[in-house]
This record gives C-alpha cells, sequence and structure tokens, in this order.
C-alpha cells in the first residue's frame, strides 16, 4: 500500500513538473516573431508575410545573411508575398497569387525572387526552376532598424533591416 501511495504521488509530481514547464514555456518571447504588412498598390492588395529576426549586436549582410546565397528574406518559414492582381515588379509582370518570397544579397545590388512554392522552410529545399520572376534592386543606406520590417507604400516595397533599405518598385 506504501508502495501505491509512492508510485502516484511520484506520477502526480512528474505530472505537476511537466505542466508547470510547458505553462512557462508559453510566457518566453518568440526570438523572431512573424509579422505582415498589408495594403493597396493600384488595384492590387499586396501581402508580406515573414518571420523578423532581431540584429542583437551581430553583423547581419555578408555573415549572418551571407552574399550570394538565396535567403528566406526572413526568419523560419519562408516569407510570403501575396498580390491580388497582376502586377508589375521592377518593370516586369508578376501574376496575381502568392510567392514564396526570397532574395540573393550582394554587396551591390539583390536579386528579388518570387517562387510559385508559397509554403517553405527556411530556404532548404528552394527549386530555382519554380522561380515565377526574378528582378533586380538595389540596396541603399538607412537609419537602423533593429529588427526586420517590410514596408509598403504607393510606389511599392521595402525590405528594412540592419542599415540597408531594399527598396522594389511596383505598378
Amino acid at each position: 500500500m506504501k508502495k501505491t501511495i509512492h508510485l502516484k504521488a511520484a506520477m502526480l509530481f512528474a505530472f505537476a513538473m511537466l505542466f508547470t514547464a510547458v505553462t512557462f514555456a508559453q510566457d518566453k518571447p518568440v526570438p523572431s516573431p512573424r509579422d505582415s504588412v498589408s495594403a493597396k498598390i493600384g488595384a492590387s492588395t499586396v501581402t508580406i508575410n515573414y518571420g523578423s529576426p532581431a540584429v542583437k549586436g551581430r553583423k547581419v549582410y555578408g555573415e549572418l545573411v551571407p552574399f550570394d546565397k538565396v535567403w528566406r528574406a526572413g526568419a523560419n518559414e519562408a516569407t510570403t508575398f501575396t498580390t491580388t492582381k497582376d502586377i508589375m515588379v521592377q518593370g516586369k509582370k508578376l501574376p496575381a497569387g502568392t510567392y514564396g518570397f526570397f532574395v540573393i544579397p550582394t554587396a551591390t545590388s539583390w536579386t528579388i525572387i518570387f517562387n510559385k512554392v508559397a509554403k517553405q522552410w527556411g530556404a532548404y529545399k528552394y527549386d530555382e526552376a519554380q522561380d515565377a520572376l526574378r528582378v533586380t534592386a538595389k540596396a541603399v543606406k538607412s537609419k537602423m532598424s533593429e529588427r526586420l520590417v517590410y514596408k509598403i507604400n504607393s510606389k511599392g516595397f521595402s525590405l528594412n533591416w540592419d542599415t540597408l533599405s531594399v527598396p522594389v518598385m511596383i505598378k
């Protein structure tokens, strides 16, 4: 009988510890929270959904985000870009739809990629053959942005992080 009570007490204690650990884990801030921005550009509504990493004192471009390699343009799941109508991106047509959004940064210009596979984890299974559109944009110096943020305005959108902004023109 004493063993049964000890066993029940041990099981109750283990369950309480597990429940407490799970409960406290929920209060931890997410290092790269999901964020999104949506706005009208012409007749289309454009929505960008992304993970928003922080600089945290790291060297971002050329190290954390390597040059000349495909990057998911955010954290965790690949960034998605949705347009409700056909649009012109940097002068090239992009049909309405939802795309995986990737970039290839270099020291001088960035390749902006709209990939037909929207739901991807990072860029690990990125397939260039699935690209719907590739355009080039120039990064410009900007004020410091600790978190990666996308902004949309009447002329297009921009990726802003660290001390760079990458504007992409849309009509």
